[in-house]
């Protein structure tokens, strides 16, 4: 500490009050330094006005300031200059004044003039207290103060200003409110987007129902202009539209998040590019939180002549609403043609509003009739050629493929986690008119990306789970957007069908249906945003010490955004940032691997992201050679379900290599490599999915399955009731006992006799089933002989 600092302290010890005290031998200092200038006397109180804090902003949550460790001081290489001064403090003493601090209701009221609320107060005190008792030796001002406090030569409550000190230590957020309020402002985003601002775009809005022409009219304005871009939703849009374009003689490249493809020799970029909405390239990187940490930039032309963006009602999707706002509001092209749902016109006309923008809608109606019929299914007996059973979870997937193969009847499989050429090859396998599978049974992915020749869409289920907005999983109905999408896949007007017919597989159900699908559309209320990578480093340059899952947490709290506006759940990304934490990397090399696109419910997958980062923090280069061994290749042929599942993994983390390989090309080297094993794994699911019935029954008889019972537990809904008691296929409640396996015992033939009444069994399939149940119990008798009561088998020993 210098010595004008030293001198200003001296200068405040009292009196002397006898000679030899402590007292008296700082008087005769302070006599030698002489007077400090403006006679500081105590210590002031700082001004609540001198606060960071701003009143006109929202309070932030103080939960989720996580609390620094500050560590108590030890022995001082200059020994313990306070108590030379003055004389070593009794800890004792200190406590009660420190007790006595704590309690005194105007030190409560100040700290929360300085953002301190009662939990912060308390977490900094309790801090604050551990740092003076702990402490070898104390700075020399803190120790002449509470020297004086001693001496009742000052006041309690001039300690505020070392608490205050000492609380921003702990929690640096309050020294930088203001700029972290600045840096997290998300308002006027039309602004970061100067490039698209300075030309004069024309927007045309194609709205419509599925089926309805609106994408094929865009497509056909992008196919005839001299330069285009495509931004689609899913990679299979992306794919189609590519290979449309080559066809029809527009060279066209593929960008999406795993792979590039260019036509043009020697890898000149052609005129069209397709790619997913994340990956289209607006000049000004601002609201782009993957792209704008990419090593490998995939960089179109500076103004596109046309640009489509499909699906514009995703704009309001939770989780991914901000790359269609960036695509709408940045990217360069005269032309932005818009297709989607008249549900989103009115707010993507109130934010090109704000840039100067008027837009031209053009409304279509839907080609061919579709009807919602009068009658459910009620079993699968009554299925047709043509039909499409949708479920949303892969449970009544194979419940539902397991009855139809007793039935004799083949099937095709559709749901969201098959890798997207497995997908294609089953819809190959149901459109095509000579094979003998003439049954879908699908998850809502069929929604969007796949042209299907449906003709009736019948709903198992008509509750599917979802993430609200606090990022929690909730079964509620299917809203009238999901509805209209999915019933909209039948009758389609390049199909075999040219009308369209929509049920459900309960009579329960049907009601409900019709109610859903003619609710009207409720209109897009806002649009979704995302920090940047660059928004993110500046918070962390305020709070370095602060992990980047809590740089998030504050980030969203502190965010100001406009009415039109929203921050999209960052679940996924506080996820993968807490999963590599302990991991040595840059902030930025960070961001990335948290932005990669993983199934966190895939533990196989999320432990591959922990283990790429180990490596590239390492400085180890993930060769084709070391994947290899990772994965254990070559791989077996599914031999159940759970195989099945596995294989679908590690399709996902191949993925998830090509995507690192195009941000970090030098420690992901073999991209073609590991594209080319995918394609051999890609056709080992396919043979798996193909024999789909044959994987679910050997599953069945190892337990490595559990099917519900197709009638016993499912969740009927009829008008708009949400009693806790209506659940969807396979969730738990009291005196369910849809999840045991079926049995031919005296406490089951009640639920047995119901499925036949209903039409669900047949004699010759109870028979089946029990036989097969038999035959089950003998081999598990085999292998656990003595472990529990079993009738005895003959055949059994």
């Amino acid at each position: 500490m210098s010595f004008p600092r030293c001198a200003l302290l001296w200068a405040r010890l009292p009196a002397r009050r006898g000679a030899g005290s402590p007292a008296a031998t700082c008087s005769a200092l302070r006599s030698l330094v002489g007077p400090f200038p403006g006679n500081p006397g105590r210590v002031p109180c700082l001004s609540a006005s001198s606060s960071s804090s701003s009143g006109d902003s929202k309070v932030p949550n103080t939960s989720l300031f996580v609390p620094l460790t500050v560590k108590p001081q030890g022995p001082s290489a200059d020994g313990d200059v306070g108590a030379e001064l003055t004389r070593p403090l009794n800890k004792n003493e200190v406590k009660k004044i420190l007790d006595k601090f704590y309690k005194r209701q105007e030190i409560q009221k100040l700290s929360s003039d300085y953002g301190l609320d009662a939990r912060l107060f308390h977490q900094a005190f309790i801090s604050f207290r551990n740092y003076i008792m702990q402490s070898h030796s104390l700075d020399v001002d803190i120790h002449i103060v509470l020297n004086d406090i001693c001496f009742s030569a000052a006041h309690v409550d001039d300690l505020f200003p070392f608490f205050l000190r000492h609380a921003k230590q702990i929690f640096p957020v309050l020294e930088c409110k203001d700029d972290l309020r600045k840096i997290s402002d998300l308002r006027i985003p039309p602004n970061w987007y100067p490039e698209a601002r300075a030309i004069r775009r024309k927007i045309v809005f194609h709205s419509g129902p599925t089926n309805s022409g609106k994408t094929y009219h865009a497509i056909q304005r992008y196919l005839s202009s001299k330069s285009g871009v495509y931004c689609g939703p899913l990679k299979l849009l992306a794919h189609e539209i590519f290979e449309k374009s080559n066809a029809a003689g527009v060279p066209c490249d593929l960008v999406t998040g795993e792979e590039r493809q260019t036509v043009e020799p020697e890898g000149r970029q052609a005129s069209h590019v397709s790619c997913t909405v994340e990956m289209c390239s607006v000049t000004t990187p601002l609201g782009n939180p993957v792209c704008v940490a990419l090593l490998f930039m995939w960089t179109l032309l500076f103004e596109d002549e046309v640009a489509v963006i499909d699906e514009i009602q995703m704009i309001r999707d939770s989780a991914r609403g901000w790359a269609w706002t960036r695509a709408l509001l940045g990217l360069c092209a005269e032309e932005v043609h818009l297709c989607g749902e008249s549900a989103a016109i009115d707010l993507v006309t109130e934010l090109l509003y704000t840039t100067g923008e008027e837009v031209e809608v053009q409304k279509y109606e839907r080609l061919t009739p579709i009807s919602v019929l009068d009658h459910a299914l009620e079993s699968l007996d009554n299925l047709q050629p043509g039909d499409c059973i949708v479920c949303f979870s892969k449970n009544d997937i194979y419940s539902v493929s397991r009855q139809i193969e007793i039935r004799g009847l083949e099937s095709a499989v559709i749901y969201g986690s098959l890798p997207p050429g497995t997908k294609l090859a089953q819809a190959r396998k149901f459109n095509d008119p000579s094979d003998p599978c003439k049954i879908l049974v699908a998850t809502d992915a069929i929604g969007m990306g796949l042209n299907l020749s449906i003709r009736r869409i019948i709903f198992y289920s008509l509750i599917k789970p979802s993430i609200n907005e606090k990022g929690e999983k909730e079964l509620e109905p299917i809203t009238t957007s999901q509805a209209l999408q999915i019933a909209g896949r039948a009758g389609r007007f390049s199909s075999h069908f040219k009308e369209g017919e929509v049920t459900t597989m309960h009579r329960e159900d049907l009601a409900l249906l019709k109610e859903i699908l003619n609710r009207p559309v409720d209109p897009i209320q806002a649009a979704g945003l995302h920090p940047t990578a660059e928004q993110i480093e500046m918070f962390a340059y305020h709070l370095p010490e602060t992990t980047l899952s809590n740089l998030i947490d504050i980030f969203v709290d502190f965010a100001q955004v406009d009415g039109q506006y929203f921050v999209c759940n960052m679940d996924d990304f506080k996820f993968s940032a807490e999963l590599i934490q302990h991991i040595p990397l840059s902030l930025r090399v960070r961001y990335v691997f948290c932005t990669a696109p993983i199934n966190k419910k895939q533990p196989f997958v999320c432990s591959s992201l922990l283990q790429f980062a180990r490596q590239y923090s390492r400085n180890e280069p993930l060769t084709f050679a070391w994947l290899r061994r990772y994965i254990k290749w070559p791989l077996l042929p599914p031999k159940n379900i759970k195989d099945l599942m596995d294989l679908e993994a590690i399709h996902d983390v191949f993925d998830l290599y090509l995507w690192l390989s195009y941000r970090f090309i030098d420690m992901f080297p073999d991209a073609g490599l590991v594209r080319n094993l995918q394609k051999e794994l890609d056709v080992i699911i396919q043979d798996g999915v193909h024999n789909i019935t044959r994987l679910i029954k050997i599953s069945e008889s190892r337990k490595l399955l559990n099917l519900v019972n197709l009638s016993g537990n499912q969740a009927h809904l009829s008008g708009t009731s949400k009693s806790p008691a209506r659940r969807t296929r396979g969730s738990k409640s009291v005196g369910d006992k849809g999840t045991e396996p079926l049995s031919p015992s005296a406490k089951e033939l009640p639920l047995a006799s119901r499925l036949v009444q209903q039409g669900l069994l047949t004699s010759d399939m109870l028979k089946q089933l029990q036989k097969e149940w038999l035959t089950q119990q003998t081999e598990q008798g085999k292998e656990k002989a003595g472990t529990r009561r079993k009738k005895k088998d003959p055949n059994s020993d």
